[in-house]
Formats: C-alpha cells, sequence, structure tokens
C-alpha cells in the first residue's frame, strides 16, 4: 500500500494474521484544494458530498472563499454565483484526480438547486456542472445513482398551489455521480485474496447496483451557529454501500469534504483506511463525538448484512427446493456464486484516538450473529446520544 505524506503519520502498515486487521483514519483541518499533503495515486477511491452551489445554507462558508459570489448573489446575478462556486469545487475535483490511482472510482453525492435570485426563479443543475467539468480533466463517467430523498411534509410543493403554469416540480431525489480514473482498475497477484474476500453478497449486488436508491436522509444537528446546522444529506447506509461496492478491504478512502465523520465511521465499519479533510476545525469534536457514538453499534451494519443473508438463503431454498451451489469458507453458509465464497465480513474490536486527530482501530473476522462491544481509548469526552446525531446504521 503506497504510502501519504501526512505530518507525523502515513497509512501504510495495514496488517493481517490470520483473521486480524488494523486500519488507520485521519482528519486533516484544510481545504481539500490544496492536497498536497498527499501522494499522487495514493488513494484507492472518494466518496464525497460537497456544499451544494446554490443551496442558500452553503452561501457563507463559499462565499468566505471567494467574495465575488456574495456579491453576484447581491447583484442579483444567480448564473455567476453559481459558476463562482462551482469554480471553487473543480479545483478540488482536480486534487481528487490526482491523489486517486488508476482505475480507481470518485463517488460525488450531490443535488440540484432551486432559487430565486433578483426577479428570477430556476434550476441550477449542479450534477450536469460537475459531471462537464469532472470529463474535462479526463474522469471517465459511469451511470450514476439516483437517491430518493422523498418526504410527505404537506408544504413541499413550490409555486402557486393548484393553479395551472404557476407550480414547479418538486426535487426529490439528488445524484450519487460515479467516475473513475481510466480504465479497470488491475489487481496484483498479491491482492487477489484481498479482493476475494472483499466481495459481497449475490443479493447484496442486485440490491446496490440499481440506479435508484431508496432511503432517507437524516438531520444533524451540530449546535448553534446557524452556519452548522446541516441537512445530513450523507447517511451512513450512502457511505457504506460506496465503499463496500468500490474499494476492497485494506483499500485508504478520501472524502475531501468529511463534515461531521460519517464517511470516516463507513470505512472503520467496512475494514478501509481512510482520510477526512475538513476545512471547518470547529468540527473536529464532532468528529470525535460520531466515531465515539457510533462506536457501540459500529458492527450493527455488517451483522444485519449476516442476518439478511441468513434470510435470503432459507427464503430461497424453501422456494426453489433446492440448495445454493457454493459454501462460503469463512463463514460456512451457502452462497449463490463461486465468487462469494472467500467472502469475509470484519468486525470492529478496538478504536483508539490517538493525540492527534487519528484513529487505529482493529478488527476481526466475524464468525458468528452477535455484536460485539467494541472498546475504545483515548477519547476525552462522553459521546453524544444517538438521537443527537442521528446516524443510523441500519439500511
Amino acid at each position: 500500500m503506497r504510502k501519504a505524506k501526512t505530518a507525523g503519520f502515513t497509512l501504510s502498515a495495514v496488517r493481517w494474521y490470520f483473521s486480524e486487521m488494523e486500519t488507520l483514519h485521519e482528519t486533516i483541518f484544510q481545504s481539500a484544494a490544496d492536497l498536497s499533503c498527499l501522494d499522487s495515486e495514493s488513494v484507492d477511491l472518494v466518496v464525497t458530498s460537497p456544499p451544494y452551489p446554490m443551496i442558500e445554507m452553503w452561501d457563507g462558508i463559499l462565499g468566505e472563499q471567494d467574495r465575488r459570489i456574495v456579491d453576484a448573489i447581491q447583484d442579483g446575478d444567480g448564473f455567476s454565483a453559481f459558476e463562482l462556486m462551482h469554480r471553487i469545487l473543480d479545483k478540488i475535483w482536480s486534487e481528487c484526480y490526482r491523489v486517486l490511482k488508476a482505475g480507481a472510482f470518485a463517488c460525488i453525492n450531490i443535488g440540484d438547486a432551486t432559487r430565486k435570485i433578483g426577479q428570477g426563479f430556476r434550476l441550477y443543475t449542479n450534477h450536469s456542472r460537475i459531471t462537464s467539468f469532472c470529463e474535462t480533466i479526463s474522469f471517465q463517467s459511469l451511470p450514476a445513482i439516483l437517491w430518493r430523498k422523498q418526504t410527505n411534509a404537506p408544504n413541499k410543493f413550490m409555486g402557486s398551489g393548484m393553479l395551472p403554469s404557476g407550480a414547479y416540480i418538486t426535487l426529490e431525489h439528488e445524484y450519487i455521480l460515479v467516475f473513475r480514473k481510466g480504465g479497470k482498475r488491475k489487481f496484483a497477484n498479491h491482492e487477489k485474496s484481498r479482493r476475494q474476500r472483499s466481495a459481497f453478497f449475490w443479493e447484496e449486488r442486485n440490491v446496490w447496483f440499481s440506479d435508484i436508491w431508496d432511503f432517507k436522509g437524516v438531520r444533524q444537528s451540530l449546535g448553534e451557529k446557524e452556519s452548522r446546522q446541516r441537512s445530513a444529506a450523507f447517511p451512513f447506509e450512502l457511505a457504506f454501500r460506496l465503499i463496500n461496492m468500490y474499494s476492497m478491504q485494506e483499500d485508504t478512502v478520501l472524502d475531501p469534504f468529511v463534515g461531521t465523520g460519517t464517511t470516516t465511521v463507513a470505512a472503520m465499519a467496512s475494514g478501509r483506511n481512510s482520510y477526512g479533510v475538513e476545512i471547518d476545525v470547529d468540527l473536529a469534536a464532532v468528529i470525535d463525538s460520531t466515531v465515539q457514538t457510533v462506536a457501540g453499534s459500529m458492527n450493527e451494519r455488517q451483522i444485519q448484512r449476516l442476518h439478511g443473508h441468513t434470510d435470503f438463503v432459507k427464503e430461497y431454498q424453501e422456494n426453489r427446493q433446492r440448495k445454493l451451489g457454493y459454501l462460503n469458507k469463512p463463514h460456512g453458509f451457502p452462497v449463490m456464486t463461486r465468487q462469494e465464497i472467500n467472502l469475509s465480513i470484519p468486525i470492529v474490536t478496538r478504536i483508539h484516538k490517538t493525540e492527534t486527530a487519528q484513529f487505529r482501530v482493529h478488527h476481526e473476522q466475524q464468525n458468528d450473529s452477535s455484536v460485539l462491544t467494541v472498546e475504545t481509548k483515548g477519547f476525552a469526552h462522553k459521546p453524544q446520544s444517538a438521537s443527537q446525531l442521528n446516524l443510523a446504521l441500519s439500511s
């Protein structure tokens, strides 16, 4: 695994001893527009959700980086503000391309925006602007996912109620854009066993690789500052799926807008290493709290995978009156395909927070359906309650 240059820390020491491994996780507090702290081609996957241009709650953080954005909005020039916001993001997508390995993926969760600036109400197509730029820097576009975030709120419709030509379509979906750096990833001989144990179940593939995902987002309250009241457009399940779809155990995942740390805990639960980059240093305590809060239920999603597969096997064999054709070696249950016979689900047994915004996570292979207690060490404060963070670890 390639070393990445950060002050006093490297993600180079992943160790597997039979059924044990250690992963490393670091949060870097700076703008992701300059990722010179990371080597070129040192990252295996990018999973992120940036501030959404032209969503009013993000005007402040984007306007702080380019004052012309604030001026354009005040002048009623929505298109110029939209373009200037995306030019900030362009620098980050360029850095993501540089640090990704050949054949690696970048998954970007983004929603379009509707807004009235001056006298004009219009749609700002964030997903198409990001796609256009990423293709100019040689990312290959792959089929995207539509994430439906439906709401039943009676006031969700925009415009003048029931009168023709006066109402607007409600946006109830976001995009998960999927890009790849070059052609298919090539796996060295020593990586093949790691790829095999990172397999997903046949029935998971049928759900995960659909182009429509249908689960609700959650909301996170981060404090009294208005700028920190964020809509959690990035639930754990979204990050967990993408990490397991597009990377292997021991790989390194980067989130250049890590925010409250959802990608970090999803990488921990999946047996991957991670870097999270965050411009707002005030979120350091929130990220610690996220990790500490989730630690007690860190393994629930992996246990759910085992339960889900057991239920699938039972239903399949009862309905088809025949057994599945292969046996999984690490866990001892039947599986549908030969590619699943070495699938191994890791669980977290210990999280150690070091003194410099780093986490060392110990994993073991899960051999039964019990949820093991996760030992935590090095945290300075008590965790928030699950209701405060609203991080749902089940699908």
